[in-house]
């Protein structure tokens, strides 16, 4: 199912939100300006490489000067993407939920809720994938911390979806309750199933970077959000 819109209207601009889809969309026309040889020395700088963590020597003096080199990829990691599919997915899913949790908790708590869960998406990929050499990127594990948050404080909306049936495209509108729980559903399985996805570009799905994020989106979105729960 592809979300195109839901029914709870935002009472100010999402001007984080609106920035936070600018920037994702900006460096990915920046990426498609770049050689294959560039972009994939993009990926390995900016990236996140779980195999990165245990390189440190933790029980060594300087480990704890060494969190920057962890720190600065898990940030960055999560406005590269792959591909087109890949940011447009993202960024249908951010646009459609994102401005709602920002109404909810604000500009400044809504910034630091994306990026930490963001932070937690990686993390959780990295435990479950502890020696890949692979670079981690996208937004997909922020976003799916705005979907728990979304779950949590607006359970009672709709969300009309475009449901692909074979060769035809079907619209209807949906709980967000049983929208997100499906969605949520499938990355588990996924990620219990051991099941490897891969993109239109050959990259691996993080499924648990998926299920982290939006545990964590949940979680906090109790803790941020300013106002009585409930859709409007």
């Amino acid at each position: 199912m592809i979300p195109l819109r839901d029914s709870t209207r935002s009472r100010a601009f999402p001007v984080v939100n609106v920035g936070l889809v600018l920037l994702n969309a900006g460096v990915w026309f920046y990426l498609v300006t770049l050689t294959p040889a560039q972009a994939v020395g993009v990926f390995l700088q900016y990236g996140f490489i779980p195999a990165s963590v245990g390189a440190i020597d933790w029980a060594s003096p300087g480990a704890l000067g060494r969190l920057p080199e962890l720190a600065v990829p898990m940030l960055t990691a999560m406005f590269l993407h792959g591909g087109w599919m890949h940011v447009i997915g993202n960024m249908i899913h951010l646009w459609v939920f994102g401005d709602n949790i920002e109404d909810r908790m604000g500009h400044g708590r809504y910034l630091l809720f994306y990026l930490l869960c963001g932070i937690a998406a990686t993390a959780a990929h990295t435990l479950a994938n502890p020696m890949s050499d692979r670079p981690v990127v996208g937004a997909s594990g922020a976003v799916a911390g705005v979907l728990g948050a979304y779950l949590i404080n607006f359970p009672r909306a709709r969300v009309l979806a475009l449901v692909p049936l074979g060769f035809f495209l079907h619209l209807t509108e949906v709980p967000a309750a049983f929208f997100l729980l499906v969605w949520f559903g499938l990355q588990l399985i996924y990620g219990l199933g051991g099941l490897v996805g891969v993109s239109e570009v050959g990259q691996l799905v993080a499924w648990w970077a998926h299920v982290g994020g939006f545990v964590t989106g949940v979680t906090l979105g109790l803790v941020l959000a300013r106002r009585p729960s409930g859709a409007r």
